[in-house]
């Protein structure tokens, strides 16, 4: 059932528009305030009560995770552009890794969503559910064969779990001693190359041939 009051006298005609408007004032809110968008803040921007935003949605912070799903989908267009030339497994891993942590800034979208709607988003909620999908469909993006790799869904899960902690660490702390974007870039590649071997191959003892 639709709620007809408010809307700025202009209600909208079903359950789905009223939430694609809700969404849509949440993100022209967020566009302004950031993480910092308050529920009061949409239910301004539409000219309806906060009761009417919670009619559609259960609380603030379901509300921006749907707002930041929605509007992602940019950011992972340009990932997927920005990544496509490279044909190396370990470069495009961490060229991908590196794009987002030097957008995380600059994409509030990106950081509502890794955060599951919280302002405290790297101390919080990196490994919850929203996240973890939103991390599997990066992955699954990258023009790198994981099933010939030997990776099962479990160890994709397990990767998209340590790639969000990885991310974690660095926005928390970018580690010492400071380096340039290539020496960067150059870091996680040696790394992310050790790993990404077949996952169920286990490794040779030392002294022994690989």
């Amino acid at each position: 059932m639709v709620r007809t009051h408010g809307w700025r006298g202009s209600p909208p005609r079903d359950d789905a528009e009223a939430r694609e408007r809700i969404i849509g004032a949440a993100m022209r809110c967020i566009d302004r305030y950031g993480s910092r968008t308050r529920l009061a803040d949409v239910a301004k921007e539409l000219g309806v009560t906060r009761q009417t935003v919670y009619f559609y949605f259960a609380g603030h912070e379901e509300l921006l995770v749907a707002t930041a799903q929605q509007a992602v989908g940019g950011f992972l267009d340009a990932l997927a552009a920005h990544v496509a030339p490279l044909e190396e497994d370990a470069e495009i891993l961490a060229e991908g890794f590196h794009y987002t942590l030097d957008r995380l800034p600059h994409e509030p979208y990106l950081g509502i969503l890794l955060a599951s709607g919280r302002a405290d988003a790297f101390t919080q909620g990196i490994t919850s559910p929203t996240a973890m999908a939103f991390g599997r469909t990066v992955l699954t993006r990258f023009a790198i064969d994981w099933a010939g790799r030997g990776y099962t869904d479990t160890d994709l899960d397990e990767l998209v779990e340590l790639m969000l902690r990885l991310l974690q660490s660095f926005v928390i702390d970018h580690g010492r001693p400071s380096r340039t974007p290539d020496e960067f870039r150059a870091y996680l590649r040696r790394w992310f190359a050790r790993f990404l071997r077949d996952p169920r191959r286990p490794s040779a003892p030392k002294g022994t041939a690989p």
